[in-house]
């Protein structure tokens, strides 16, 4: 089976959204921060069994602070999201559990990844005891920078998608 599968990153302003997924397609960093404005796609297929292909469809949206404003044109047809956060900057995961919900509302029912990024740039326990005294879920810790788990997360989320997919696929025969 070959599918393709668009996932939408985004976030706020600053998070490593672009980063990550430099490092994911072309696993490489740059310390040059460039602001994206609007969205900026890419794509890339991963190998999810012998037989199984995922193209990702990665859709790098512009940082916001305010997630619920994200253009619904934008969310049309995910299949998947990246939430991303930067665990060196609380302002950046207070409000994960009203963006979620907002997200929710927008695209039901769509897989979700909660990321805290740049952990190069906090000491681990730090980053443990910060976010579970503020009891923040999320599913990967990365760094774009040393590439740290970001492999993991694309991979886990198209393996993911594929089962949806394989689902589906054997409820319309």
């Amino acid at each position: 089976m070959n599918i393709s599968k668009k996932i939408v990153v985004l976030g706020y302003f600053g998070v490593g959204k672009t980063s990550l997924i430099r490092r994911f397609v072309e696993n490489s960093f740059s310390n040059d921060y460039k602001v994206s404005i609007g969205v900026h796609i890419v794509k890339k297929t991963v190998q999810v069994s012998t037989d199984d292909t995922v193209s990702l469809i990665l859709w790098d949206l512009e940082g916001t602070d305010d997630i619920a404003s994200v253009r619904e044109s934008y969310l049309l047809g995910t299949h998947g999201i990246i939430y991303v956060f930067d665990v060196s900057r609380p302002s950046t995961f207070q409000s994960i559990e009203k963006d979620l919900e907002a997200l929710a509302k927008k695209v039901p029912g769509v897989p979700t990844q909660v990321v805290g990024n740049k952990i190069d740039l906090v000491a681990s326990e730090e980053v443990d005891a910060t976010l579970t005294e503020k009891g923040i879920s999320f599913d990967y810790l990365t760094s774009a920078k040393t590439g740290e788990k970001v492999n993991e997360l694309f991979e886990h989320l198209a393996k993911i998608l594929a089962l949806d997919a394989e689902r589906i696929k054997g409820k319309l025969q």
